[in-house]
């Protein structure tokens, strides 16, 4: 039995030290909002926050993250920045399909965390990452403008 801090909760998760983080969320806490995607790492569905930074949850195992803070999509709603984002993407009407968006607002909100007045390089540079099949790359670069405007008025 392991403790994982998520979204500022401590919740017991009993599996396998090496049980990715994606699994654990998924199937031991029913946290559905992050998806899987490749399981390598290299598209970005599965991103959640590790202490504020982006991390792949496919890939990276429970025993690796106990007693850390780990933030999901679902406590995007009530954070200031997150919230900020999840009403750009609306606005700006980002998702297709929309399998891909949990992960690619996790990495836009830890780029706004950072960086409130990012570049089209700086945009780019922190959700290269994060691959959309349906190709809404340019609204995404526009919401995350959006968004980093609404954070600074």
């Amino acid at each position: 039995m392991l403790t994982l801090n998520i979204n500022g909760r401590d919740l017991q998760v009993d599996a396998d030290p090496a049980t990715p983080v994606l699994w654990a969320l998924r199937d031991n806490l029913n946290l559905t909002g992050t998806k899987f995607g490749c399981g390598a790492a290299l598209c970005g569905a599965c991103t959640v926050h590790l202490g504020g930074v982006p991390i792949r949850a496919c890939v990276t195992p429970i025993a690796a993250v106990a007693g850390q803070a780990i933030t999901t999509i679902e406590a995007m709603q009530d954070d200031p920045v997150g919230k900020a984002v999840q009403d750009a993407w609306v606005r700006h009407d980002v998702p297709q399909c929309g399998y891909c968006q949990s992960g690619q607002v996790m990495s836009a909100v830890a780029l706004l965390r950072t960086n409130r007045r990012p570049l089209d390089a700086d945009i780019d540079n922190a959700m290269s990452g994060n691959l959309c099949r349906c190709g809404t790359y340019q609204r995404i670069r526009a919401a995350i403008k959006d968004a980093a405007a609404a954070l600074e008025a």
